[in-house]
């Protein structure tokens, strides 16, 4: 059995975990989501500018009225916009220390 986060250095979510929130969009469990099934949503959202400003419950509509293989490529796509998003924040966050560094290094000593 696959767990939800399989690979916690890539940040990697799996496609159940992708499923599930899915399944909780479509069936309106809209007051109870986590911390990364809001992370999800969120990256539906930019994956598909049909859903981009859509409430829990037309994003539940949406998903819905798809066909199996839209799904799966939705899942697919999901997944991978998770991916670069992490990879952007851990860039982001490399420059910060980076910067940080160099800041640190040009300071004179007194």
């Amino acid at each position: 059995m696959q767990r939800a986060c399989s690979n916690g250095e890539l940040g990697h979510v799996s496609d159940m975990a992708i499923v599930d929130t899915f399944t909780k969009l479509i069936f309106g469990e809209d007051d109870a989501y986590s911390a990364k099934e809001l992370l999800i949503i969120k990256a539906l959202r930019a994956v598909d500018a049909n859903v981009a400003l859509d409430s829990h419950r037309d994003m539940g509509e949406y998903l819905r009225a798809l066909g199996v293989r839209e799904m799966i490529q939705m899942v697919a796509r999901v997944q991978q916009q998770m991916v670069e998003d992490l990879l952007a924040v851990k860039g982001s966050a490399a420059a910060l220390v980076e910067g940080a560094n160099y800041e640190a290094m040009n300071r004179r000593a007194h």
